[in-house]
């Protein structure tokens, strides 16, 4: 009977994350898997990822944003140089083009916030505004997980 009880209590929270899992839009713009990780005490930077699809005709760009939990917003590139890992915010923002769907992740194009007021916490959500260039802004609330996590758990849902 036991058995049965752990089966049933796993899918009713895979169903409970399901049913939390949020997409945002505005104009022709999706944003969707938005999430964080916690960051060390004392860190001033955190890295924001989610996934930006264009259902539209034209290109846009992901050109900035803002949130309370930190002084500064940036869309940053990380590339490789002679073995070293370099990130630079994107000059123009990060473009978007129709049709496309742009993942921001570790080790690739993510958000940089800047000048945390406190480290993020795993479980904690984060509310942001992003602002693309032709769409307008957006809402949207990233998902705080554990430090070092490569991508968000259970791929395809914030919870």
């Amino acid at each position: 009977m036991t058995r049965i009880a752990l089966v049933f209590a796993v899918a009713l929270s895979i169903c409970a994350s399901a049913a939390m899992a949020q997409d945002y839009s505005i104009g022709s713009i999706q944003v969707a898997k938005s999430w964080s990780r916690a960051s060390p005490k004392g860190a001033k930077v955190a890295g924001a990822y989610m996934t930006i699809t264009n259902k539209g005709t034209v290109p846009d760009r992901l050109v900035g944003g803002s949130t309370a939990a930190a002084s500064g917003f940036e869309v940053h590139s990380m590339v490789m140089e002679q073995g070293v890992a370099k990130m630079r915010p994107v000059e123009g923002g990060l473009e978007i083009k129709p049709g496309e769907t742009v993942e921001l992740k570790p080790g690739s194009f993510h958000v940089m916030l800047t000048g945390l007021k406190q480290p993020l916490e795993k479980g904690q959500k984060v509310k942001a505004t992003l602002e693309f260039a032709k769409a307008g802004k957006v809402d949207v609330e990233y998902a705080v997980e554990a430090a070092g996590t490569p991508s968000p758990p259970m791929s395809g849902h914030n919870h």
